[in-house]
């Protein structure tokens, strides 16, 4: 009786293990882009869903990569893998042909052949709260963490109009007769003791609303504002903080080394700086980062790539430099991201991490 107890349990065990379903194309899209807003990403960049297969397809393994190669492609397909997130777009540039020329046409072809749907976030992941930045800088102790460029977003209206009413004037009257004749996505208030009417509405709306204005009284005062891009808290490319206690450079260098799981790393010393200099604060910025960092006033850079010149004006503003190579500053954010994107998806897909996946710079 006992073996067929342990027969049992090794029967069902096998079956025990987590179980996944799957999730339209379409609502995983939905949920990526509520995630992180395409929004979010330079005016440049590519994101997004960028490849549907064209028949309508259920995702049930996600594959997550920092560059979709060849290589990584063939590791999808091994998994049986639905869609790929890859971090940066691989398709960026406009393809004037799909052939098996060009390794990405090559991938282009395949993924449609398979059925395989890839989706980029890249910058948006960069500006996001929680995002590959905010992990980058997990690599010090570090306090007050804000981005370099804040990001923002339109308001919900893009204009305001204020409208003083006078002891002769109802502004209740003139409150229902606007309400009746606009669009229920202006949105219209009293304020400062009915001695006001406020007015949002998109810029399509402006000619529509003087014109009632002016039809309903000639002698009407109002004000026309344009209004202002809305700051995202804690949102932004790139990050600086102050450290919560100063380290030196050397200690610095090795806090990269350990968060990024390198063996080496590039070091640019600040004009008189040595590996005893102390750091209280730093900036970074995950990929290449110069245009970014440019400006940031701290004791140490760190992002993935920088030019020559780049490197050297830093260094005589009093900036020590760390590079990585490029992907070294974002790959390791995947394994963060994964267990985020599991409760985002309720459990029901399954999400790996590309094992095949690797900087193309080794250091030999």
């Amino acid at each position: 009786m006992l073996r067929h107890s342990r027969i049992l349990q090794h029967f069902f065990g096998a079956y025990s293990q987590r179980s996944y379903y799957s999730m339209d194309l379409q609502e995983v899209v939905k949920r990526l882009n509520n995630l992180a807003p395409t929004s979010l990403a330079e005016s440049w960049d590519n994101v997004g869903l960028l490849l549907e297969p064209h028949s309508k397809r259920s995702v049930g393994i996600l594959m997550l990569t920092n560059d979709l190669t060849e290589e990584v492609l063939d590791e999808a397909e091994q998994h049986n893998v639905n869609c790929i997130l890859s971090y940066h777009p691989p398709l960026f540039r406009p393809l004037k042909r799909v052939t098996s020329k060009a390794w990405k046409e090559r991938i282009v072809a395949r993924c449609l052949e398979k059925g395989i749907a890839i989706y980029s976030p890249h910058t948006s992941y960069d500006a996001l709260k929680g995002g590959v930045n905010d992990w980058l800088i997990q690599a010090f102790e570090a306090t007050s963490v804000v981005p370099l460029q804040q990001s923002s977003q339109p308001p919900k209206h893009s204009h305001q109009i204020t409208v003083e009413i006078t002891k002769d004037d109802s502004g209740a009257e003139l409150l229902g007769y606007l309400r009746q004749q606009l669009d229920k996505s202006c949105s219209l208030y009293m304020r400062n003791g009915d001695s006001s009417l406020v007015i949002l509405c998109s810029e399509s709306f402006l000619p529509t609303i003087v014109t009632l204005l002016s039809s309903r009284n000639n002698h009407l005062e109002f004000a026309i504002t344009k209004l202002e891009q809305v700051p995202l808290d804690g949102y932004g490319m790139g990050r600086k903080c102050n450290l919560s206690s100063p380290v030196t450079l050397k200690e610095a260098v090795d806090k990269v080394k350990s968060h990024l799981n390198l063996p080496y790393v590039r070091l640019a010393l600040a004009h008189g700086a040595t590996s005893d200099s102390l750091i209280r604060s730093v900036a970074v910025c995950a990929g290449s980062g110069s245009s970014v960092l440019r400006g940031s006033k701290v004791d140490l850079w760190l992002t993935g790539e920088m030019s020559h010149h780049e490197v050297l004006d830093a260094t005589h503003q009093g900036i020590s430099v760390v590079l990585t190579d490029h992907s070294n500053t974002e790959r390791g954010y995947l394994k963060v991201l994964k267990p985020r994107l599991m409760e985002l998806f309720d459990q029901k897909i399954q999400i790996i991490i590309s094992e095949r996946d690797r900087d193309p710079l080794q250091v030999v």
